[in-house]
C-alpha cells in the first residue's frame, strides 16, 4: 500500500488487554466503579504495595480522582476513601470514517460518548475528505472546552499502515491517503488509525470485555464491505502487512450470480450452472440492488436476504473450521437486517459446519453503536494499554 512520509503524532493503536500493573488497576477500577485501596488488592491479584504505587500515578496523570465524598460516615476505624475514574477530567475525540458516512464522537475515560452524530463522507480527493472531518472533529473537541484531550482515534475501511496512519480505501479510491497525520494536524493530538474490523473486535475485547471467557473469537462485520478480525488470547490480530480479506470467500449465490461485476444481467444460462461468487457480491446496498434488477424483485425480497443468509452463514462456517474459535462475533446490517434476525445465518452456519460441537452465532454487545464504538476504543486503546507511559 502507499505509505506517508511522516508519522509525528501517530502511535499504532493497542488492541489488547493490557496487563501492566497500572493497566491491570485501572481496568479493574473501570469495570467495579469507586472501589477502595483493599478491594483493588483482591480484585487485581496484586501485592498492597504495588496496587498503592499504581494508584499514586494514576491520580497524579489525573486518570483517577480519591472520593473523600464516598466515604462511609458509619465504617469503624479508620477511614477507607474510595477511588473512582476521573469522569469529568480527561476526554478523547474519534471518528470511524465509513463508504457512505462518517460518525464523529468525543467520549470520557471510561470509554462513554458524551456526544456524537453523523455526517455524510464527502466526496474528492482523499486529503480534503480527511481534513474536513478532521476539523468537524476540532469543532465537536471545541464544545468541551473543559475537557483535557488526550488522543484521537480513527476507524477506517480498507489497508491501514498503523505506525504512519496511512489507509488504502478501494471503495474511496485512496491510496495512501495521510489520515493520521491530517487528524493529528489539525486536532494537535497524538492519533492512533486502525482498521474498523479489527476497532470493532477491539471494542468487544476492552470495553465489554468479551474475550474475557474465551480463548479465540472471530469478529465478522457485514454492511456495506464484508471483513473479519481474530483475536488471541486477549490481543486482536494485527499482521503487519495490515488486515486479510474475507471477501474473495465463494458462497453459493445463484440469484447474486446472475448479475455481473458491472450490475449488467449476466445471459441466461451462464451464471446458473453452480450459483457460486465471492462473499462480497452478496453484501452492501449496490450489490442487493444489482441482484434485485436482475431477478425483477425488489431489495428487501426474501429470496434475496434469505440467500444473502445462507452466503454468510457459509463463509463463517467455513472459517470457523479452520480456527475453531471459542467464540463467533458478528455485526452489520448484512447480519441484523434480516426479518428473522440471526436466526437464517445461524441455520446456514450449521448446515455448512464439518466440526462436531455447536457453536451459537453471538450479536455484538454495541448493537447499532458498534461504528462508535470501535473509533472509541480507538482513541483509547494505548491509553488503556499503558496508562501511565501514554501520557508521559
Amino acid at each position: 500500500m502507499g505509505r506517508a512520509t511522516s508519522n509525528v503524532g501517530v502511535v499504532p493503536a493497542a488492541l489488547r488487554v493490557g496487563t501492566s500493573p497500572a493497566a491491570v488497576v485501572f481496568a479493574r477500577m473501570r469495570g467495579a466503579g469507586p472501589v477502595t485501596r483493599d478491594r483493588l488488592v483482591t480484585n487485581s491479584e496484586l501485592s498492597a504495595a504495588t496496587v498503592n504505587r499504581q494508584v499514586h500515578a494514576l491520580v497524579e496523570a489525573g486518570l483517577i480522582v480519591e472520593r473523600p465524598d464516598l466515604v462511609d460516615p458509619g465504617a469503624i476505624g479508620r477511614p477507607k476513601v474510595p477511588l473512582a475514574l476521573n469522569h469529568d477530567g480527561p476526554a478523547v475525540a474519534a471518528m470511524h470514517i465509513g463508504a457512505r458516512r462518517t460518525l464523529l464522537a468525543i467520549a470520557d475515560i471510561s470509554g462513554r460518548t458524551l456526544y456524537s452524530h453523523a455526517v455524510l463522507t464527502p466526496e474528492g480527493e482523499a486529503e480534503e475528505v480527511v481534513r474536513g472531518l478532521a476539523e468537524a472533529l476540532s469543532e465537536l473537541v471545541g464544545r468541551f472546552s473543559g475537557r483535557r484531550f488526550l488522543w484521537a482515534g480513527v476507524a477506517v475501511g480498507g489497508d491501514v499502515d498503523e505506525s504512519t496512519g496511512a489507509v488504502d480505501h478501494p471503495v474511496r479510491g485512496w491510496r495512501g491517503a495521510p489520515v493520521g497525520k491530517v487528524v493529528h494536524e489539525v486536532l494537535g493530538l497524538p492519533v492512533s488509525v486502525c482498521e474498523h474490523v479489527q476497532a470493532m473486535a477491539a471494542a468487544e475485547l476492552v470495553l465489554a470485555g468479551g474475550g474475557a471467557n474465551h480463548r479465540t473469537s472471530v469478529y465478522w462485520y457485514a454492511r456495506e464491505t464484508v471483513g473479519m478480525a481474530l483475536t488471541v488470547d486477549g490481543h486482536v490480530q494485527v499482521p503487519s502487512t495490515g488486515a486479510g480479506t474475507v471477501a474473495h470467500v465463494p458462497v453459493h449465490a445463484p440469484r447474486f450470480a446472475e448479475v455481473a461485476a458491472d450490475g449488467v444481467p449476466v445471459p441466461a444460462g451462464a451464471a446458473q450452472a453452480d450459483g457460486i461468487v465471492g462473499l462480497q457480491q452478496v453484501i452492501g446496498t449496490e450489490a442487493l440492488r444489482r441482484a434485485a434488477t436482475a431477478n425483477g424483485v425488489g431489495a428487501d425480497a426474501a429470496v434475496l436476504l434469505d440467500q444473502r443468509a445462507g452466503a454468510l452463514g457459509e463463509a463463517i462456517a467455513t472459517i470457523a473450521d479452520v480456527l475453531n474459535p471459542d467464540a463467533v462475533i458478528v455485526a452489520g446490517d448484512a447480519f441484523a437486517d434480516h426479518p428473522r434476525g440471526l436466526a437464517p445465518v445461524q441455520a446456514a452456519f450449521d448446515a455448512a459446519r464439518h466440526l462436531p460441537h455447536r457453536l451459537e452465532l453471538t450479536p455484538t454487545r454495541f448493537g447499532l453503536g458498534v461504528q462508535e464504538a470501535a473509533a472509541v476504543v480507538v482513541a483509547l486503546s494505548v491509553i488503556y494499554a499503558d496508562p501511565i507511559g501514554s501520557l508521559a
